[in-house]
């Protein structure tokens, strides 16, 4: 029996929310959230395994990955106006229960074309946790309150790229690559039970809106041309597609190219990781002593910092697993501290009302940045010097955006909203 709203009631609490509430939403939020970056994590180390098995390509095999991209942008561009009309729960638990089955649907898969069309119906329904968590997350903060929330919560959503390699990695060892699907169908079940027991409703029947599609449309078009929204919203599809080309490649890279086992792999997936993850939470920190656009700046300057580092021991003849991985934890951490204040400027110009669809809109753009940019910089093969070029030119992309948000911010910052 699910627990109803008046059991995290916010308003039992007249200075703010009980921590109670906190707590659980950080939790079962955050487990939501994780849910697409582990269904992207986990199967890395496997990729050549898969290769082999499913008589493919490297490219053939990465494309499981970008097509589950295209469906996680999709998809919460039609889940987040879904969200918005018929409240959060039960898109939210429709979502997770299609995610399951086409987790397990995976693990029977023949074929790298059947995996691809799969998981690209996987991606459709993935969508749901990360464009609904995000429309939850409005329906009650706004502004540092928002960031400092969406930071909690990012502790645990980060949990799943660092630790999802390693799993995969082990899970490999014991049973045919197959086995990393059925884990994750066991992992999103639990999620939807999490939903089903711990979520209340956020948004209220009275609050809900029934847009056709011609307001709907408007809507979108209202959200391209607030510069509040789209300039950030930029920043964070830059951030990601920087992030996403290093994610998409460096399987193959460092197994192929550099030596390194499935395991070394993982654990070097897992020093990015972690560096993102501090970035994240040294984010949080400085909530309190240097304003929204400091921070970014911040974030700005230390990932370009790790991308020039990548570029720099490539151009020296002196890359390898060590070198490489030093930049990518350097450009992970500043990507930590650019992400969580860029969301949230975009989503606090935004009225609850079009939470949901603000979020899709954001969401899609981000997953679709995500599977075509890397992509589109591994045309000639996936090799460290593509990707190299690929997060240089993404990089550089991300800092246009970061000052271009900044200079909007400045003339209209969100006080005024």
């Amino acid at each position: 029996m699910p627990v109803s709203a008046a059991a995290f009631n916010p308003t039992a609490a007249h200075d703010g929310y009980p921590r109670r509430f906190i707590a659980m939403m950080v939790f079962v939020l955050g487990t939501l959230a994780a849910t697409a970056p582990l269904a992207t994590d986990l199967y890395l180390p496997a990729f050549p395994n898969m290769a082999e098995a499913l008589g493919s390509t490297e490219k053939h095999i990465q494309l499981t990955l970008t097509s589950m991209m295209v469906g996680l942008a999709i998809g919460q561009a039609v889940i987040g106006p879904l969200s918005d009309r018929f409240g959060r729960r039960v898109p939210l638990l429709i979502g997770m229960g299609a995610f399951t089955l086409t987790a397990l649907a995976c693990a029977v898969a023949t074929t790298a074309d059947q995996l691809i069309v799969i998981r690209f119906l996987q991606g459709l329904s993935g969508a749901a946790g990360m464009v609904i968590s995000r429309a939850v997350i409005r329906d009650h903060f706004v502004g540092d309150d928002m960031t400092r929330f969406t930071a909690k919560m990012m502790f645990i959503t980060m949990l799943a790229p660092m630790l999802g390699p390693i799993i995969g990695a082990q899970l490999i060892i014991v049973a045919p690559w197959p086995i990393v699907f059925v884990f994750m169908a066991i992992m999103a079940a639990m999620a939807m039970g999490l939903v089903w027991r711990y979520l209340p409703e956020s948004l209220p029947a009275e609050r809900r809106q029934a847009p056709s599609g011609r307001e709907f449309a408007l809507t979108l078009g209202r959200l391209v041309r607030d510069p509040r929204f789209i300039a950030p919203t930029l920043v964070v599809c830059l951030n990601f597609s920087m992030l996403f080309t290093y994610v998409s490649t460096f399987s193959f890279i460092s197994q192929n190219e550099m030596g390194a086992s499935a395991g070394m792999y993982s654990a070097v997936f897992g020093i990015g990781t972690l560096a993102l993850l501090v970035g994240n939470q040294v984010n949080m920190v400085l909530i309190r002593r240097v304003e929204s656009n400091g921070r970014m700046v911040l974030g700005l300057v230390v990932a370009m910092t790790g991308v020039a580092w990548i570029a720099g021991v490539q151009l020296l003849g002196v890359d390898n697993l060590v070198s490489v991985t030093i930049g990518i934890g350097v450009m992970m951490f500043g990507c930590g501290v650019i992400f969580p204040n860029a969301g949230a400027a975009a989503m606090s110009s935004q009225r609850p009302q079009v939470a949901g669809t603000a979020s899709a809109f954001m969401g899609s753009l981000q997953m679709a940045a995500g599977g075509a940019l890397p992509a589109l910089a591994t045309l000639g093969g996936v090799s460290l010097t593509n990707m190299t070029v690929g997060i240089v030119v993404y990089g550089l992309g991300t800092t246009t955006a970061v000052l271009a948000t900044i200079r909007i911010y400045r003339k209209r910052p969100l006080a005024a909203v």
